[in-house]
């Protein structure tokens, strides 16, 4: 059977990694450069050589020098996307981060895969129009045919509403972006869409932060179903809230200042919960604050758990998050490509990959019982 390789670049925790496995790929090398989401990387995926490093600072001859094959048949990468979502768009358009989409392309060109996946927020093909086209041009220029396109991570079978672009290419064929296998309603043969009930029903109750640091427990050591202390006027707002209503139907009275009167309304998407029978809202790094979002618990007077909010990003429910600070936690999981979602997308290109001539790369040594190895 063909072997075939992948390298997965702005790795995060390994969620993309998790999909690239589950479709198939042998993962080469994975480069990150935040401690907490690599030690997680690696606690994950030990046969991984993966580097912490600026991205900056990497060649593809390196990631090729300690590889099994001097061929790579895919190149995958998230770039941080911060400086392009509708989010922070006002408040960060200068944000560094930006420009390390070119490093994707520089490692592309140096490495030239037989397939390219990169993933991002929408906002790339409006706020981030100039770099995003360079990118595409680059890579026609290279050989590639690209397809690219904004997808729904719900239709792919994701319990959760996350558009996302998604760009696909072949050295020299097409891959064209997977069709939907869910729909809302599950009409036209597709099924429908999974739902947080799903994902998350039935779990126990969960453990305060606070209560674990208290007893200088450290949550690395435990599943991580954990929440946060919600301060009483937060409970009160919890308690106050409805399932499917925006946050200016909680009363006036136990709203924050800053979401008084009339005529403010802000975001909507904020002090509400979610609801069983629907897939839940996008997964952000602020899934354990009632403040941040609609992360409310669609039953219970909290928010949804740490644990909870990676099983509705489909990470395996015995994932390790090896951190013992709650917001790098949830930052890991909410920066994210749902695990799901990166498989389908690895599986189409692994089909159009394996219907070229030549289409893996020949294994030079044997990769049973390869180990870690770290690089800094």
């Amino acid at each position: 059977m063909t072997d075939f390789t992948a390298i997965d670049l702005f790795a995060g925790g390994g969620g993309l990694t998790v999909g690239l496995k589950s479709a198939g790929f042998f993962v080469e090398a994975a480069v990150e450069v935040d401690s907490s989401a690599y030690e997680t990387y690696v606690a994950n995926h030990p046969d991984v050589r993966a580097y912490k490093q600026d991205i900056r600072t990497v060649s593809g001859r390196d990631l090729l020098a300690h590889g099994q094959t001097k061929r790579i048949d895919l190149v995958s990468g998230c770039p941080p996307c911060q400086g392009f979502t509708s989010l922070t768009a006002k408040y960060k358009k200068n944000d560094p981060r930006n420009a390390l989409i070119n490093d994707m392309l520089r490692i592309i060109r140096e490495l030239r895969p037989r397939a390219v996946m990169m993933e991002n927020v929408p906002g790339l093909l409006k706020r981030g129009k100039r770099r995003f086209q360079k990118f595409v041009r680059e890579l026609e220029a290279a050989g590639y045919i690209i397809r690219y396109g904004i997808l729904q991570a719900a239709d792919f079978g994701v319990p959760q509403y996350r558009r996302r672009l998604v760009l696909l290419a072949g050295l020299g064929f097409e891959i064209p972006l997977p069709t939907p296998t869910h729909s809302r309603n599950g009409g036209d043969g597709l099924r429908k869409y999974k739902t947080v009930k799903d994902a998350i029903g039935g779990m126990k109750k969960p453990v305060r932060y606070a209560d674990l640091r208290a007893k200088k427990v450290s949550p690395k050591n435990t599943d991580w179903h954990i929440v946060r202390t919600m301060t009483p006027e937060n409970e009160a707002r919890m308690r106050a809230a409805r399932v499917g209503r925006q946050w200016w139907k909680i009363p006036s009275k136990l709203r924050p200042n800053c979401h008084k009167g009339r005529e403010y309304r802000g975001f909507g998407s904020v002090y509400g919960r979610m609801r069983w029978a629907d897939a839940s809202p996008t997964i952000t790094g602020g899934c354990t604050t009632f403040s941040k979002g609609r992360f409310g618990h669609p039953q219970a007077h909290r928010t949804i758990s740490v644990r909870e909010a990676a099983m509705l990003q489909t990470f395996p429910k015995n994932y390790v998050f090896d951190t013992g600070s709650i917001e790098d936690a949830c930052n890991i999981i909410g920066n994210a490509l749902p695990c799901m979602l990166a498989e389908v997308l690895a599986r189409q290109c692994r089909k159009l990959i394996a219907e070229q001539p030549n289409p893996g790369a020949p294994r030079t040594k044997s990769i049973k019982g390869r180990k870690r190895a770290h690089r800094t």
